[in-house]
Protein backbone atom coordinates (compact mmCIF):
# COMPACT_ATOMS: atom_id res chain seq x y z
CA UNK A 1 0.00 0.00 0.00
CA UNK A 2 2.67 2.11 0.72
CA UNK A 3 4.52 1.72 -2.01
CA UNK A 4 1.52 2.56 -4.22
CA UNK A 5 0.46 5.39 -1.92
CA UNK A 6 4.26 6.11 -2.72
CA UNK A 7 3.88 6.20 -6.71
CA UNK A 8 0.33 7.99 -7.02
CA UNK A 9 1.77 10.68 -5.06
CA UNK A 10 4.61 10.77 -7.44
CA UNK A 11 2.22 10.61 -10.68
CA UNK A 12 0.34 13.81 -8.61
CA UNK A 13 3.45 16.26 -7.71
CA UNK A 14 4.68 14.62 -11.55
CA UNK A 15 1.36 16.48 -13.12
CA UNK A 16 1.24 19.71 -10.76
CA UNK A 17 4.74 20.40 -11.61
CA UNK A 18 3.62 20.07 -15.52
CA UNK A 19 0.54 22.15 -14.88
CA UNK A 20 2.44 24.67 -12.93
CA UNK A 21 4.74 24.88 -15.90
CA UNK A 22 2.69 24.60 -18.85
CA UNK A 23 0.62 27.32 -17.07
CA UNK A 24 3.24 29.66 -16.28
CA UNK A 25 4.38 29.25 -20.00
CA UNK A 26 0.94 30.23 -21.45
CA UNK A 27 0.96 33.27 -18.55
CA UNK A 28 4.07 34.51 -20.31
CA UNK A 29 3.27 37.88 -21.68
CA UNK A 30 3.57 38.43 -25.56
CA UNK A 31 3.86 42.32 -26.89
CA UNK A 32 1.62 42.60 -30.07
CA UNK A 33 2.92 44.74 -32.68
CA UNK A 34 -0.23 47.57 -33.57
CA UNK A 35 -1.34 49.33 -36.54
CA UNK A 36 -3.90 51.76 -37.27
CA UNK A 37 -6.18 51.56 -40.14
CA UNK A 38 -6.25 54.77 -42.25
CA UNK A 39 -7.37 56.72 -45.36
CA UNK A 40 -4.88 57.45 -48.33
CA UNK A 41 -3.72 56.51 -51.50
CA UNK A 42 -2.84 53.42 -52.88
CA UNK A 43 -0.57 53.10 -56.05
CA UNK A 44 0.10 50.02 -57.58
CA UNK A 45 3.15 50.03 -59.89
CA UNK A 46 6.09 48.67 -61.56
CA UNK A 47 9.43 49.72 -59.75
CA UNK A 48 12.61 50.35 -62.34
CA UNK A 49 15.55 52.49 -62.49
CA UNK A 50 16.81 54.22 -65.08
CA UNK A 51 19.42 57.00 -66.19
CA UNK A 52 18.28 61.08 -67.16
CA UNK A 53 19.22 62.14 -70.70
CA UNK A 54 18.70 65.64 -72.38
CA UNK A 55 15.93 65.13 -75.20
CA UNK A 56 18.16 66.32 -77.88
CA UNK A 57 21.90 66.03 -78.17
CA UNK A 58 24.38 67.35 -80.64
CA UNK A 59 27.60 65.93 -80.97
CA UNK A 60 29.52 68.56 -82.86
CA UNK A 61 32.77 67.35 -84.55
CA UNK A 62 35.59 68.75 -86.93
CA UNK A 63 35.91 68.13 -91.03
CA UNK A 64 39.30 69.20 -90.91
CA UNK A 65 42.55 68.52 -89.00
CA UNK A 66 44.68 70.99 -87.43
CA UNK A 67 45.40 72.27 -83.76
CA UNK A 68 43.18 74.04 -81.63
CA UNK A 69 44.10 77.85 -82.08
CA UNK A 70 41.75 79.46 -79.68
CA UNK A 71 37.84 78.62 -77.70
CA UNK A 72 34.92 81.06 -78.75
CA UNK A 73 33.82 83.69 -76.16
CA UNK A 74 30.57 82.78 -74.37
CA UNK A 75 27.45 85.10 -75.21
CA UNK A 76 26.66 87.87 -73.45
CA UNK A 77 30.42 87.81 -71.85
CA UNK A 78 33.43 89.36 -73.15
CA UNK A 79 36.17 87.31 -71.47
CA UNK A 80 34.99 84.24 -70.52
CA UNK A 81 35.84 80.98 -73.29
CA UNK A 82 33.40 77.97 -73.72
CA UNK A 83 33.26 75.93 -71.22
CA UNK A 84 31.29 72.94 -69.77
CA UNK A 85 28.07 74.69 -68.69
CA UNK A 86 27.89 77.59 -71.39
CA UNK A 87 24.93 78.70 -72.94
CA UNK A 88 25.32 79.12 -76.51
CA UNK A 89 23.19 80.30 -79.60
CA UNK A 90 23.26 79.12 -82.94
CA UNK A 91 26.16 80.11 -84.80
CA UNK A 92 28.01 80.77 -81.97
CA UNK A 93 31.77 80.08 -82.72
CA UNK A 94 33.10 77.24 -80.07
CA UNK A 95 36.60 77.00 -81.39
CA UNK A 96 39.12 78.01 -83.72
CA UNK A 97 41.29 75.29 -85.95
CA UNK A 98 44.97 76.77 -86.99
CA UNK A 99 44.11 77.97 -90.31
CA UNK A 100 47.54 78.55 -91.96
CA UNK A 101 47.43 75.67 -94.21
CA UNK A 102 44.57 76.74 -95.11
CA UNK A 103 44.52 79.90 -96.53
CA UNK A 104 47.50 78.52 -98.51
CA UNK A 105 45.39 76.18 -100.42
CA UNK A 106 42.66 78.65 -100.77
CA UNK A 107 45.86 81.08 -102.63
CA UNK A 108 47.01 78.18 -104.86
CA UNK A 109 43.41 77.68 -105.70
CA UNK A 110 43.17 81.82 -106.87
CA UNK A 111 46.06 81.28 -108.58
CA UNK A 112 44.86 77.99 -110.64
CA UNK A 113 41.62 80.46 -111.35
CA UNK A 114 43.82 82.97 -112.70
CA UNK A 115 45.62 80.79 -114.91
CA UNK A 116 42.72 78.69 -116.46
CA UNK A 117 40.99 82.04 -117.02
CA UNK A 118 44.76 83.35 -119.01
CA UNK A 119 44.95 79.57 -120.87
CA UNK A 120 41.33 80.38 -121.90
CA UNK A 121 41.94 83.50 -123.42
CA UNK A 122 44.98 82.24 -125.32
CA UNK A 123 42.76 79.64 -126.83
CA UNK A 124 40.09 82.72 -127.78
CA UNK A 125 42.63 84.21 -129.56
CA UNK A 126 44.03 81.15 -131.27
CA UNK A 127 40.41 80.20 -132.44
CA UNK A 128 40.09 83.53 -134.09
CA UNK A 129 43.08 83.23 -136.09
CA UNK A 130 41.67 79.77 -136.79
CA UNK A 131 38.70 80.96 -137.62
CA UNK A 132 40.07 83.61 -140.27
CA UNK A 133 42.51 81.10 -141.29
CA UNK A 134 39.35 78.99 -142.47
CA UNK A 135 37.47 81.88 -143.71
CA UNK A 136 40.14 82.89 -146.49
CA UNK A 137 41.23 79.57 -147.23
CA UNK A 138 37.40 78.85 -148.20
CA UNK A 139 37.49 81.80 -150.55
CA UNK A 140 40.45 80.86 -152.67
CA UNK A 141 39.47 76.91 -153.06
CA UNK A 142 37.14 78.02 -155.83
CA UNK A 143 39.69 79.47 -157.82
CA UNK A 144 42.44 76.29 -157.05
CA UNK A 145 44.57 78.98 -155.58
CA UNK A 146 45.41 76.71 -152.31
CA UNK A 147 46.20 73.01 -152.52
CA UNK A 148 44.11 70.12 -150.73
CA UNK A 149 46.70 69.91 -148.01
CA UNK A 150 46.55 72.87 -147.16
CA UNK A 151 42.71 73.65 -147.44
CA UNK A 152 42.26 70.20 -144.64
CA UNK A 153 44.99 71.64 -142.59
CA UNK A 154 43.31 74.73 -141.90
CA UNK A 155 39.86 73.15 -141.18
CA UNK A 156 41.95 70.64 -138.72
CA UNK A 157 43.08 73.88 -137.36
CA UNK A 158 39.86 75.63 -137.16
CA UNK A 159 37.89 72.37 -135.53
CA UNK A 160 40.88 71.89 -132.58
CA UNK A 161 40.75 75.48 -131.67
CA UNK A 162 37.28 75.33 -131.11
CA UNK A 163 37.86 72.35 -128.54
CA UNK A 164 40.40 73.60 -127.19
CA UNK A 165 38.15 76.78 -125.94
CA UNK A 166 35.72 73.99 -124.59
CA UNK A 167 38.66 72.14 -122.37
CA UNK A 168 40.27 75.91 -121.56
CA UNK A 169 36.14 76.41 -119.86
CA UNK A 170 36.37 73.41 -117.90
CA UNK A 171 39.34 73.59 -116.65
CA UNK A 172 38.18 77.20 -115.39
CA UNK A 173 35.21 75.50 -113.89
CA UNK A 174 37.71 73.17 -112.17
CA UNK A 175 39.56 75.50 -110.95
CA UNK A 176 36.89 77.50 -109.42
CA UNK A 177 35.50 74.26 -107.94
CA UNK A 178 39.00 73.54 -106.20
CA UNK A 179 39.03 77.20 -104.84
CA UNK A 180 35.24 76.96 -103.41
CA UNK A 181 36.91 73.62 -101.89
CA UNK A 182 39.79 75.19 -100.51
CA UNK A 183 37.66 78.39 -99.25
CA UNK A 184 35.34 75.81 -97.55
CA UNK A 185 37.88 73.97 -95.81
CA UNK A 186 39.28 77.25 -94.55
CA UNK A 187 35.92 77.94 -92.99
CA UNK A 188 35.70 74.67 -91.63
CA UNK A 189 38.79 75.79 -89.68
CA UNK A 190 35.83 77.79 -87.29
CA UNK A 191 33.73 75.23 -85.38
CA UNK A 192 30.20 76.82 -84.69
CA UNK A 193 27.23 76.17 -82.96
CA UNK A 194 24.85 74.13 -85.14
CA UNK A 195 21.93 75.20 -82.39
CA UNK A 196 20.88 76.48 -79.19
CA UNK A 197 21.27 74.92 -76.30
CA UNK A 198 24.18 74.14 -73.68
CA UNK A 199 27.35 73.08 -73.54
CA UNK A 200 27.29 69.41 -71.43
CA UNK A 201 30.88 67.95 -72.37
CA UNK A 202 33.50 70.19 -73.67
CA UNK A 203 36.26 67.40 -75.23
CA UNK A 204 39.44 69.81 -76.28
CA UNK A 205 41.76 72.08 -75.46
CA UNK A 206 43.80 75.04 -76.88
CA UNK A 207 46.42 73.08 -78.24
CA UNK A 208 45.33 69.90 -78.99
CA UNK A 209 45.60 68.65 -82.60
CA UNK A 210 42.45 67.46 -83.99
CA UNK A 211 42.56 64.69 -87.00
CA UNK A 212 39.38 64.29 -88.69
CA UNK A 213 39.30 60.58 -90.76
CA UNK A 214 36.68 58.48 -91.50
CA UNK A 215 35.58 59.35 -88.38
CA UNK A 216 34.61 63.06 -87.47
CA UNK A 217 36.53 63.74 -84.16
CA UNK A 218 33.45 64.72 -81.65
CA UNK A 219 34.58 68.42 -80.12
CA UNK A 220 31.45 69.23 -77.98
CA UNK A 221 28.37 67.78 -76.77
CA UNK A 222 25.55 69.93 -76.70
CA UNK A 223 21.77 69.50 -75.02
CA UNK A 224 19.56 71.48 -77.27
CA UNK A 225 16.92 72.24 -74.74
CA UNK A 226 17.34 71.16 -71.11
CA UNK A 227 13.30 72.17 -70.51
CA UNK A 228 12.39 68.54 -70.97
CA UNK A 229 14.60 65.97 -70.38
CA UNK A 230 13.58 62.25 -70.61
CA UNK A 231 14.88 58.89 -68.30
CA UNK A 232 16.32 55.89 -70.29
CA UNK A 233 14.79 53.26 -67.97
CA UNK A 234 15.69 49.47 -67.94
CA UNK A 235 12.37 47.39 -67.60
CA UNK A 236 12.36 43.28 -66.70
CA UNK A 237 10.59 41.07 -69.61
CA UNK A 238 8.55 40.17 -67.33
CA UNK A 239 7.05 43.74 -66.43
CA UNK A 240 7.02 45.25 -70.41
CA UNK A 241 3.94 43.85 -71.06
CA UNK A 242 2.46 46.00 -68.26
CA UNK A 243 4.15 49.24 -69.93
CA UNK A 244 2.51 51.15 -72.75
CA UNK A 245 3.17 54.75 -74.19
CA UNK A 246 0.91 57.66 -72.10
CA UNK A 247 1.44 55.45 -69.38
CA UNK A 248 2.13 58.00 -66.24
CA UNK A 249 5.08 57.46 -63.99
CA UNK A 250 6.71 58.89 -60.71
CA UNK A 251 10.55 58.73 -60.12
CA UNK A 252 12.88 60.27 -57.63
CA UNK A 253 16.70 61.39 -58.04
CA UNK A 254 18.98 61.34 -55.15
CA UNK A 255 20.02 64.90 -55.80
CA UNK A 256 16.53 66.20 -54.35
CA UNK A 257 15.01 63.22 -52.53
CA UNK A 258 12.05 64.59 -50.66
CA UNK A 259 11.02 65.42 -54.56
CA UNK A 260 8.89 63.21 -56.20
CA UNK A 261 8.76 63.90 -60.12
CA UNK A 262 6.24 63.44 -62.85
CA UNK A 263 6.25 61.51 -66.71
CA UNK A 264 4.91 59.55 -68.99
CA UNK A 265 6.01 56.61 -70.62
CA UNK A 266 6.95 58.09 -74.73
CA UNK A 267 7.91 54.90 -76.40
CA UNK A 268 9.12 51.12 -75.78
CA UNK A 269 11.87 50.64 -77.83
CA UNK A 270 11.89 47.01 -79.34
CA UNK A 271 15.95 46.61 -79.03
CA UNK A 272 16.36 44.52 -76.28
CA UNK A 273 19.86 43.71 -74.10
CA UNK A 274 20.28 40.68 -72.47
CA UNK A 275 22.90 40.68 -69.19
CA UNK A 276 23.35 37.20 -67.51
CA UNK A 277 20.42 35.38 -68.95
CA UNK A 278 18.08 38.35 -68.26
CA UNK A 279 16.77 40.29 -70.71
CA UNK A 280 15.67 43.90 -70.37
CA UNK A 281 13.98 46.51 -72.29
CA UNK A 282 14.53 50.35 -72.50
CA UNK A 283 11.42 52.49 -71.73
CA UNK A 284 11.64 56.50 -72.56
CA UNK A 285 9.74 58.81 -69.96
CA UNK A 286 9.60 61.89 -71.07
CA UNK A 287 9.29 64.91 -68.04
CA UNK A 288 8.89 68.41 -67.66
CA UNK A 289 12.12 70.19 -66.48
CA UNK A 290 10.77 74.19 -66.89
CA UNK A 291 13.07 74.57 -63.38
CA UNK A 292 16.35 73.14 -64.63
CA UNK A 293 16.60 71.13 -61.06
CA UNK A 294 16.95 67.73 -63.27
CA UNK A 295 21.01 67.39 -65.04
CA UNK A 296 22.03 64.91 -67.05
CA UNK A 297 23.18 61.27 -66.21
CA UNK A 298 21.24 61.59 -62.84
CA UNK A 299 20.39 58.17 -61.47
CA UNK A 300 16.21 57.79 -61.38
CA UNK A 301 14.06 55.62 -59.20
CA UNK A 302 10.75 54.82 -61.23
CA UNK A 303 7.62 53.78 -60.70
CA UNK A 304 5.09 52.90 -63.59
CA UNK A 305 1.51 53.29 -62.10
CA UNK A 306 -0.65 50.42 -63.23
CA UNK A 307 -3.38 51.43 -61.09
CA UNK A 308 -4.17 53.96 -58.09
CA UNK A 309 -7.17 54.09 -55.55
CA UNK A 310 -7.47 57.65 -53.90
CA UNK A 311 -8.65 58.02 -50.40
CA UNK A 312 -9.95 54.35 -49.48
CA UNK A 313 -9.28 52.91 -46.29
CA UNK A 314 -5.61 51.25 -45.94
CA UNK A 315 -4.39 48.31 -43.63
CA UNK A 316 -0.75 46.99 -43.74
CA UNK A 317 -0.27 44.08 -44.92
CA UNK A 318 1.01 42.11 -42.32
CA UNK A 319 -2.23 42.93 -40.65
CA UNK A 320 -3.21 40.05 -43.16
CA UNK A 321 -1.01 37.17 -42.96
CA UNK A 322 -0.29 37.47 -39.06
CA UNK A 323 -1.87 34.85 -37.29
CA UNK A 324 -2.58 34.48 -33.29
CA UNK A 325 -1.42 31.29 -30.79
CA UNK A 326 -4.94 29.62 -30.32
CA UNK A 327 -4.53 30.74 -26.34
CA UNK A 328 -4.52 34.14 -27.63
CA UNK A 329 -7.98 34.22 -29.42
CA UNK A 330 -10.99 35.12 -27.10
CA UNK A 331 -12.64 31.52 -25.95
CA UNK A 332 -15.69 32.15 -27.43
CA UNK A 333 -14.13 32.72 -31.13
CA UNK A 334 -11.78 30.12 -29.98
CA UNK A 335 -14.52 27.30 -29.39
CA UNK A 336 -16.51 28.37 -33.06
CA UNK A 337 -13.52 28.27 -34.96
CA UNK A 338 -12.99 24.41 -33.33
CA UNK A 339 -16.41 23.55 -34.01
CA UNK A 340 -15.85 24.99 -37.18
CA UNK A 341 -12.87 23.30 -37.86
CA UNK A 342 -14.69 19.46 -36.68
CA UNK A 343 -17.63 19.89 -39.20
CA UNK A 344 -15.07 21.07 -42.16
CA UNK A 345 -16.70 24.17 -42.34
CA UNK A 346 -13.87 26.56 -40.92
CA UNK A 347 -11.00 25.18 -43.36
CA UNK A 348 -10.94 28.11 -45.83
CA UNK A 349 -11.21 30.53 -43.14
CA UNK A 350 -8.68 29.41 -41.13
CA UNK A 351 -6.35 29.78 -44.13
CA UNK A 352 -8.44 33.22 -45.25
CA UNK A 353 -6.07 35.32 -42.77
CA UNK A 354 -2.90 33.89 -44.66
CA UNK A 355 -3.98 34.47 -48.63
CA UNK A 356 -6.46 36.28 -49.98
CA UNK A 357 -9.19 33.39 -52.07
CA UNK A 358 -11.37 34.41 -54.88
CA UNK A 359 -12.69 36.57 -53.78
CA UNK A 360 -10.14 38.89 -51.83
CA UNK A 361 -11.70 37.93 -48.64
CA UNK A 362 -9.27 37.81 -45.30
CA UNK A 363 -9.28 38.59 -42.03
CA UNK A 364 -7.43 41.14 -39.62
CA UNK A 365 -7.27 40.64 -35.46
CA UNK A 366 -7.65 43.29 -33.08
CA UNK A 367 -7.29 43.45 -29.40
CA UNK A 368 -10.79 42.31 -27.39
CA UNK A 369 -9.06 42.97 -23.52
CA UNK A 370 -6.37 40.01 -23.08
CA UNK A 371 -7.23 38.16 -26.46
CA UNK A 372 -7.46 39.16 -29.48
CA UNK A 373 -10.77 39.06 -32.04
CA UNK A 374 -11.03 38.45 -36.05
CA UNK A 375 -12.86 40.37 -38.74
CA UNK A 376 -13.49 39.62 -41.97
CA UNK A 377 -12.60 41.96 -44.82
CA UNK A 378 -12.75 42.36 -48.11
CA UNK A 379 -9.42 43.64 -49.76
CA UNK A 380 -8.50 45.47 -52.92
CA UNK A 381 -5.45 46.70 -54.68
CA UNK A 382 -2.12 46.21 -53.39
CA UNK A 383 1.33 48.22 -53.00
CA UNK A 384 3.05 45.75 -51.27
CA UNK A 385 3.36 47.27 -47.87
CA UNK A 386 -0.76 48.78 -47.73
CA UNK A 387 -3.87 46.82 -48.70
CA UNK A 388 -7.29 48.18 -49.82
CA UNK A 389 -9.97 47.32 -47.66
CA UNK A 390 -13.04 47.08 -49.84
CA UNK A 391 -15.64 46.61 -47.29
CA UNK A 392 -15.69 44.78 -43.65
CA UNK A 393 -16.68 45.62 -40.34
CA UNK A 394 -13.48 48.40 -39.60
CA UNK A 395 -13.35 51.18 -39.35
CA UNK A 396 -10.65 54.25 -39.93
CA UNK A 397 -8.15 54.86 -37.10
CA UNK A 398 -9.00 51.15 -35.49
CA UNK A 399 -5.90 49.39 -34.09
CA UNK A 400 -5.07 45.83 -35.74
CA UNK A 401 -2.54 43.84 -34.75
CA UNK A 402 0.35 43.43 -37.56
CA UNK A 403 2.73 40.98 -35.06
CA UNK A 404 4.51 40.02 -31.63
CA UNK A 405 7.84 40.73 -30.03
CA UNK A 406 9.90 37.54 -28.69
CA UNK A 407 8.92 36.61 -25.30
CA UNK A 408 12.27 38.72 -24.07
CA UNK A 409 11.03 41.69 -25.20
CA UNK A 410 7.75 41.05 -23.80
CA UNK A 411 9.43 40.25 -20.54
CA UNK A 412 11.52 43.80 -20.36
CA UNK A 413 8.10 45.56 -21.60
CA UNK A 414 6.91 44.53 -17.92
CA UNK A 415 9.13 47.23 -16.17
CA UNK A 416 9.87 49.57 -19.15
CA UNK A 417 7.37 52.03 -19.61
CA UNK A 418 8.28 52.88 -23.00
CA UNK A 419 7.53 49.68 -24.62
CA UNK A 420 4.41 48.52 -25.95
CA UNK A 421 1.71 47.25 -23.54
CA UNK A 422 2.09 43.66 -22.74
CA UNK A 423 -0.95 41.27 -24.07
CA UNK A 424 -1.85 38.52 -21.42
CA UNK A 425 -2.39 40.90 -18.46
CA UNK A 426 1.03 40.85 -15.80
CA UNK A 427 4.04 38.56 -15.66
CA UNK A 428 4.44 36.10 -13.17
CA UNK A 429 7.04 38.28 -11.70
CA UNK A 430 4.81 40.95 -10.69
CA UNK A 431 2.43 38.35 -9.32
Amino acid sequence: MRRIFGFGLLVLVAGGGYYWFTASDEAQPVALRTAAITRGDLLAAITSTGVMQPEDVVDVGAQVAGMISTLGVEPGSQNKSIDYGSRVEEGTVLAKIDEALFKVQVDEARASVKRSEADLLQSQARLKEADRNWQRVQKLRPSRSVSETDYDAAEAAYETAKAAIQLAEATVDQAKAALERAETNLGYTTIKSPVKGVIIDRRVNVGQTVVASLNAPSLFLIAKDLKRVQVWASVNEADIGQIHPGQKVQFTVDAHPNEVFQGEVLQVRLNATMTQNVVTYTVVVVTDNSNGILLPYLTANLRFELDRRDNVLCVPSAALRWQPAPQMIAPEVRAELAAAVKTGKGRAKQSAGKDADSDNRGRVWVRDGDYVRPMAVRTGLSDGAQIELVDGEVQEGMEVVIGELPREAAGAATSNPFLPKLFGGKSKAQN
